[in-house]
């Protein structure tokens, strides 16, 4: 039975294995034709999952375009991530990096790909360590507030935890927290779909005192 989890810090739910689509499509020479893929989904789709990953470069764009394809039928149940920063054209220093021009152009190129408005989360792929870091999230700030993106993450969360840069901007979500751990929610409270349980986050222990170890053969008032 598949189960869901909670995106990082959000109320998003996702079922716990995404399916990635970096082998849709087969302009790399190697990876999924349309028919493999469409199998792959819907052996995926049939387990319970939600959660589908591509990115802007995968297979040069083919992948974006084939989970478009194959999502339009149910759009709104489907969470969909992609990615940006990787370059799409080889020649222009424009098309690739953490900046605001490529990734407004790069999100833009995506959706028309994916044939949708939105996409749930939107990934910082790769860090450039040109761009400021104030750039950057004001940038992904300013995507979420125009409807185009309903999450943010980066995949160095060191950088992503200085949002110091920019005031009163959400920190980007951090997926792969190790403090989260499915359980069953109290009398259904929280349930996802279907009523499986959603994860919650763990209630960490105060830290408790180390005692001294008391040496070998020596009890007390030795």
């Amino acid at each position: 039975m598949m189960r869901y989890k909670l995106l990082g810090a959000s109320g998003l739910r996702v079922s716990e294995l995404a399916l990635g689509t970096m082998t849709f499509g087969e302009e790399w020479g190697w990876g999924a034709s349309k028919e493999e893929s469409r199998a792959m989904f819907e052996a995926y789709a049939g387990a319970g999952g939600n959660f589908i990953d591509t990115a802007n470069r995968y297979t040069e764009g083919t992948s974006e375009r084939l989970v478009g394809e194959l999502i339009a039928p149910d759009r709104e149940h489907w969470v969909v991530a992609t990615k940006y920063t990787l370059w799409m054209r080889r020649d222009d220093p424009n098309f690739s990096g953490n900046h605001r021009k490529n990734l407004i152009q790069a999100l833009d190129a995506s959706l028309e790909r994916l044939g949708t408005e939105y996409v749930d989360l939107y990934w910082v792929h790769v860090w450039d360590f040109t761009t400021p870091i104030d750039e950057v999230m004001r940038a992904l700030d300013d995507v979420v507030r125009a409807g185009k993106v309903l999450y943010v993450a980066c995949e160095y969360a060191g950088r992503a935890s200085r949002m110091d840069a920019v005031r009163g901007t959400p920190a980007p979500l951090q997926p792969d927290r190790p403090d989260r751990r499915a359980r069953p929610p109290p009398d259904g409270a929280g349930a996802g779909p279907g009523g499986d349980a959603v994860e919650r986050p763990r209630r960490r222990r105060p830290d408790r005192k180390v005692q001294p170890r008391r040496e070998a053969g020596r009890g007390p008032g030795a």
